[in-house]
C-alpha cells in the first residue's frame, strides 16, 4: 500500500486491533504505540487546519479574480433554529409597507374615469358601477418657473420675492429626495442614476448629482449624531460589529452600533478599542480623568507610577485629542501600552459623563475592541468554533456530535430563562455550562475549543443577569450588511464628505426602518423643510418610553 492511499481512520482501527489482539507486546511498547498514535492524530488535526487556511486564501484569490469560491460550511443548528424561533418579530417591527392590509382601501384616488359599455339598448337597466382601482406612477419632468417680483423702495433698496421654503437651487425637493433615495436606499450607482435621469428628461450633470448627494448635508449629519446620543441614553444594551470600508484607496473600517431602536454607522481608519470608545462619546470630543478612569486603569493592570502621574496632576479635563496628547507628553507617558490604557480610560470616563448608562451591555462577537462596559458574547459565533471542527474517526465524530447536542440543549434553556427567569433554572444553566465546557473528550482540538469557550463563561451567560439582551448578534449582523452591500456595489469613498454622507444616510435609513418611518417620506419632509416628522432622536426616546 502506498502512503498516498493510507486512510487515517483505517490506520487507527489497525492500531486499536493490534493493541487488543497482540498479547506479546510489552507495556513499554504499548505506551510507545499509544504516544505515536496521539502524535499522528495531533499532526493530522494541524494538517486539517492548515488545509482550511489554504482553502480560505484560495477562496479569497478566486473572489479577487472574479471566480466563485467553494460552498461555505452549512449553518449551525443554533443559527437555523434561532432564525425561526428566537427573538420573534412582531408586526410593529416590520418595515413600512410590509404588513398585510386591504390592497385599495387606503389608496388616494387622483383621477376617476367613468366607462359606459357600447351599444346600450332599449330596456337595459342600470345597476351601478363595478369599480376597479389601477395603481400608476407618473415619471416625467415637472419644471417650474418662479417669477420673483422685484421692487424698489423709496430708500433705493431692491426687494425681491423669496423662493418657497425648501427651494435653494435649480432642483426641486422631490427630485433631490428621489436622487438620495435611489443612491442610498436603492443602491443605484451615480453613472446609472445620471443615465436614468437624462432619459426621463432631467437636464443634470454628474457633478450636480454628486453635490446633491454629499454637499451641504449638515442638518442630516446633526440628526444622525442625535440618533446615537438618544439611542445610548435610553437603551439597556447595544449590539456592535465592524466591516471593511476602503477610503481614498486605503483600507478602513465601518463600525455599526445598533439595537431594535436605531442603527448608527461611522467609518474610520481603525477598529481599535480607542476608536470604539470614541464613538461611545456620542459626538463629544473631550477626555476626562476621574474615578471611572482610575477604575479602568486598575482593571487593566496599569503600573502605579503612571497612575500616580495622572493623580498628582491638577489637569483632569481636556477639550480634544491634541490637548490630551500634549498632557501625556508633558507627564512623560511615552510607552505605547501606557498611552493606550490611559487613553481608553479617559475616553470611557468621558462617555459615562455624557449620559452613557453605567449598566450598558455591549453585545458582540469575540472581537477584543468591543470588550468594554458589561460585555456579552454572541452564542452563534461561539458555537461556530465547534461547528467548523471535523472529526478524523468515528470516535471523534461521535464526541463532536454529542457536544454540539449538549450546547443546543443549553441554548434552549437560555431561551426559556429569557422568557421566564428563575433562580432554579439559573443554577441549572450555570452547572450545565461547566459540565459541558470543562469536559475532556477523545478529540484534542475539541477539548481546546471547549477550554477557550469556558474562559468566556461570564460573557456567554450574561443573559442570566440581563434577560432583556439577545443571545446572539444577528441583529447587528443584519445591519452591517448595508455598508457591505454598498461597498460591493459602489466601491470605496474618495472624499471625506462622501464618507460622511454614506454613513449618515445609511444610519438614517436603517433607523427609519426600525422606527416604522418611511425613508422616502422622511427625505421629502426634510428636503422640503417641512419638518412634520419629528427628529429621529425624539422618536427613539418616544418608542423606548412606550416599550
Amino acid at each position: 500500500m502506498t502512503t498516498d492511499k493510507i486512510n487515517l481512520d483505517d490506520t487507527l482501527k489497525i492500531v486499536d486491533l493490534l493493541l487488543k489482539e497482540d498479547k506479546s507486546l510489552s507495556p513499554q511498547a504499548r505506551l510507545v504505540i499509544e504516544l505515536l498514535t496521539a502524535i499522528v492524530v495531533k499532526q493530522a488535526e494541524q494538517l486539517q487546519r492548515a488545509k482550511e487556511q489554504i482553502q480560505a486564501l484560495s477562496d479569497e484569490i478566486a473572489i479577487l479574480k472574479g471566480n466563485k469560491p467553494r460552498p461555505k460550511i452549512p449553518k449551525s443548528k443554533l443559527e437555523g433554529k434561532d432564525a425561526k424561533t428566537d427573538e420573534t418579530k412582531n408586526d410593529a417591527d416590520k418595515r413600512p409597507g410590509s404588513a398585510k392590509k386591504s390592497k385599495t382601501a387606503q389608496l388616494e384616488i387622483h383621477e376617476t374615469v367613468t366607462l359606459i359599455p357600447e351599444g346600450i339598448g332599449k330596456g337595459w337597466t342600470f345597476k351601478g358601477f363595478s369599480e376597479v382601482v389601477v395603481q400608476g406612477l407618473v415619471i416625467e419632468p415637472h419644471n417650474t418657473k418662479y417669477r420673483r417680483g422685484r421692487w424698489l423702495t423709496p430708500d433705493g433698496e431692491t426687494v425681491i420675492a423669496p423662493l418657497p421654503a425648501g427651494i435653494s437651487g435649480h432642483f426641486s425637493p422631490t427630485l433631490i429626495s428621489y436622487i438620495q433615495h435611489q443612491y442610498f436606499a436603492c443602491r443605484v450607482t451615480q453613472p446609472l442614476l445620471l443615465e436614468q435621469l437624462r432619459e426621463i428628461g432631467i437636464d443634470i450633470s454628474s457633478g450636480q448629482i454628486n453635490d446633491i448627494l454629499i454637499n451641504d448635508k449638515d442638518s442630516f449629519h446633526e440628526e444622525k449624531a442625535g440618533i446615537l446620543a438618544a439611542g445610548l441614553k435610553v437603551s439597556s444594551f447595544v449590539q456592535t460589529d465592524d466591516t471593511g470600508a476602503r477610503h481614498e484607496g486605503k483600507n478602513g473600517f465601518c463600525t455599526c452600533i445598533s439595537n431594535d431602536l436605531f442603527a448608527f454607522y461611522t467609518s474610520t481608519g481603525s477598529k481599535s478599542r480607542i476608536n470604539f470608545l470614541e464613538l461611545l462619546r456620542a459626538g463629544h470630543s473631550d477626555y476626562l480623568i476621574n474615578a471611572d478612569a482610575f477604575s479602568y486603569m486598575k482593571l487593566q493592570g496599569l503600573t502605579q507610577c503612571v497612575v500616580s502621574l495622572l493623580t498628582d496632576s491638577d489637569a483632569k479635563h481636556f477639550e480634544n485629542a491634541q490637548a490630551w496628547q500634549t498632557h501625556l507628553a508633558n507627564l512623560g507617558v511615552i510607552s505605547a501600552r501606557h498611552i493606550q490604557i490611559v487613553t481608553e480610560a479617559a475616553l470611557l470616563a468621558s462617555a459615562l459623563s455624557h449620559d452613557l448608562p453605567r449598566d450598558m451591555v455591549i453585545l458582540s462577537d469575540d472581537a477584543g475592541q468591543f470588550n468594554v462596559m458589561i460585555h456579552a458574547l454572541c452564542w452563534i459565533h461561539a458555537e461556530r468554533i465547534i461547528n467548523k471542527l471535523i472529526g478524523f474517526n468515528d470516535e471523534q465524530r461521535a464526541a463532536l456530535t454529542k457536544v454540539r447536542d449538549e450546547i443546543w440543549r443549553l441554548y434552549k434553556k437560555l431561551k426559556e430563562y429569557k422568557e421566564s427567569p428563575s433562580e432554579v433554572l439559573r443554577q441549572e444553566i450555570d452547572t450545565e455550562f461547566t459540565t459541558i465546557f470543562a469536559q475532556k473528550t477523545c478529540f484534542e482540538t475539541l477539548n481546546q475549543a471547549l477550554k477557550r469557550l469556558e474562559k468566556n463563561k461570564p460573557e456567554l451567560l450574561r443573559v442570566l443577569d440581563y434577560p432583556m439582551i439577545p443571545l446572539h448578534n444577528n441583529g447587528c449582523e443584519t445591519d452591517i450588511r448595508d455598508p457591505v452591500t454598498k461597498r460591493k456595489v459602489s466601491g470605496g469613498t474618495q472624499s471625506q464628505l462622501g464618507r460622511m454622507a454614506r454613513d449618515t444616510f445609511t444610519s438614517l435609513k436603517r433607523t427609519c426602518r426600525k422606527l416604522g418611518v418611511s425613508f422616502w417620506k422622511y427625505l421629502n419632509d426634510r428636503n422640503a423643510a417641512l419638518n412634520h416628522i419629528p427628529s429621529l432622536g425624539q422618536l427613539i426616546v418616544q418608542k423606548a418610553a412606550a416599550a
